[in-house]
């Protein structure tokens, strides 16, 4: 979890600009053109024929994945670090998933929602958390080997791991 309040109001902003990004790219009538799409159909077919098993369904699904990533370390630096605190933030993003597929079901005619959508958004979430946990542990280990501190911009100040960061006077 973040602690102080202007790192913690940046992560809060930047959350904000991303939640509205999310929005626009998943609740407009149709934000991709058919001559978008024709490119990555293309571009997908010619990898395939060179042996690269790349297919527009597995682009699109990967793209779901990558959407959601910042939604897992975003909400992840917010939450408060108690048990099972990644769970609530992989459910966050189940849930807010699972709302924009309604949405799109109930009022956007254009739009194919999917629980494939619903899952690798999930999935996304849950890698969010995982590069989140794995960078605080990497930082931890890096502070702990005598590396230059920088409390202020640590990535997460107690939680993500077993440890703690301490203030300069604990030491």
């Amino acid at each position: 979890m973040i602690t102080g309040t202007r790192p913690r109001r940046r992560t809060q902003a930047v959350l904000v600009v991303y939640l509205l990004l999310v929005a626009w790219i998943t609740l407009t009538p149709d934000l991709a053109d058919n001559e978008a799409l024709g490119k990555v159909r293309v571009i997908t077919e010619w990898l395939d024929a060179r042996g690269l098993p790349v297919t527009y369904a597995g682009v699109e699904a990967g793209a779901n994945v990558v959407m959601f990533g910042p939604f897992g370390v975003l909400v992840g630096l917010l939450v408060r670090r108690t048990r099972a605190w990644w769970a609530r933030v992989v459910a966050g993003g189940l849930l807010l998933s699972a709302g924009i597929e309604t949405a799109q079901l109930l009022f956007l005619p254009t739009r194919v929602p999917t629980v494939q959508d619903v899952v690798m958004n999930t999935l996304g979430a849950a890698l969010g958390v995982v590069v989140l946990v794995v960078g605080h542990r990497l930082w931890l280990a890096r502070r702990d080997r005598g590396a230059p501190r920088d409390d202020a911009r640590a990535p997460l100040a107690a939680g993500a791991g077993e440890a703690r960061v301490e203030s300069a006077g604990e030491r």
